[in-house]
C-alpha cells in the first residue's frame, strides 16, 4: 500500500521538480513599477517578434483608418506617451493604427504595437480620456505581462500533467471528476487572480505615463466610470481576468496621490 502510495505521488514529484526548473531557468526582469524582479517564459526577441507578427496579422485582417482626426488623435497621444515611459520601453519600436470597428477595445501587443479600435472613442471622448487606455495597454507591455502569463500557464500545465499522470490507475469518471476540481482551482486560485493583479499593475503604471506625458490622471477615473455605464452587466470579478469597474475606479483613487504629483511635475517642465 504504501509503495502504490509513493509511486502515485512520483509523477507529482518529478513535475515538482521541472516546475522549479522552469521557474529558476526563466528570464529574469525588473518590474518597472515595484523595481522586483519578475520572471518571464521568453526573452525580449521573441516577445518583439511574435508581437510584431501579431500586429502584422491583425492590420490585414481590419481595416486601418489611416488619416483623419482619430487617426491623428492617436499618433499625438502615442507619440507622447512613447516619450514618457522612458527606459521603461528601451529597445521598444512603438507603432499605433487605429481599426475601424464597434468593440469598445485596444490593446498593445509585445515590444510596443498599439492597436486601437474607433467603438473606444466615444467613451474616451478626449485625448487625457484617451492617453488613461493607451497608457494602461502600453504598461502591459513594458511590464511584459504576455512573458508573465506564458511562464505561470506553462507551469501549471505542467503540474496538472504530474496530477493526471498520478491518478492514471483510476476510474476514468474519477480521473475526469479530480481533473476538473483541479483545473477549476488552478484557473480561479491562480490564473484569474494573476490576471487580474497584472490589470491593476497595468492601472497604476499607465496613470503615472499619461501623468508624465502632461495628461491629468483624474480623467483616467472619469474614463472608467464612463466605461462602467457603457458596460453593465459585466461577470462577476472572481469569473474574469480584469477587475470590476468598482473595484479598478478605487484603486486608481489610491494611486492618484503619486500621479498627481508626476502631473504637477510635467506640467512644469512644459
Amino acid at each position: 500500500m504504501k509503495s502504490r502510495t509513493l509511486l502515485r505521488l512520483l509523477p507529482l514529484f518529478a513535475a515538482g521538480l521541472f516546475v522549479l526548473f522552469q521557474y529558476l531557468s526563466a528570464e529574469k526582469f525588473t518590474n518597472p513599477l515595484t523595481g522586483k524582479a519578475a520572471r518571464v517564459a521568453l526573452s525580449r526577441e521573441q516577445e518583439d517578434r511574435l508581437g510584431l507578427q501579431a500586429y502584422r496579422e491583425v492590420l490585414s485582417e481590419e481595416r486601418v483608418v489611416k488619416s483623419g482626426p482619430q487617426a491623428e488623435q492617436v499618433r499625438r497621444v502615442a507619440e507622447r506617451l512613447a516619450s514618457a515611459t522612458g527606459a521603461d520601453s528601451r529597445g521598444f519600436q512603438w507603432a499605433e493604427s487605429l481599426v475601424q470597428s464597434p468593440q469598445k477595445n485596444a490593446f498593445c501587443l509585445p515590444g510596443g504595437k498599439i492597436v486601437v479600435y474607433t467603438g473606444i472613442l466615444p467613451i474616451t471622448q478626449t485625448d487625457a480620456g484617451l492617453a488613461a487606455v493607451m497608457g494602461h495597454e502600453m504598461a502591459h507591455a513594458t511590464l511584459r505581462h504576455g512573458g508573465q502569463r506564458v511562464l505561470r500557464e506553462n507551469l501549471t500545465q505542467t503540474l496538472l500533467s504530474g496530477a493526471a499522470l498520478s491518478i492514471s490507475d483510476m476510474d476514468y469518471n474519477q480521473q475526469r471528476a479530480v481533473m476538473a476540481a483541479l483545473g477549476a482551482g488552478a484557473k480561479y486560485g491562480a490564473i484569474l487572480p494573476f490576471g487580474r493583479a497584472h490589470e491593476s499593475e497595468a492601472d497604476e503604471l499607465g496613470l503615472l505615463y499619461m501623468a508624465r506625458a502632461g495628461y491629468d490622471p483624474r480623467e483616467a477615473i472619469a474614463f472608467w466610470q464612463r466605461m462602467a455605464a457603457a458596460n453593465k452587466g459585466q461577470p462577476p470579478e472572481f469569473l474574469s481576468t480584469h477587475p470590476s469597474s468598482g473595484t479598478r475606479i478605487e484603486r486608481l483613487k489610491a494611486a492618484l496621490p503619486k500621479a498627481l504629483a508626476e502631473y504637477e511635475g510635467a506640467s512644469v517642465e512644459r
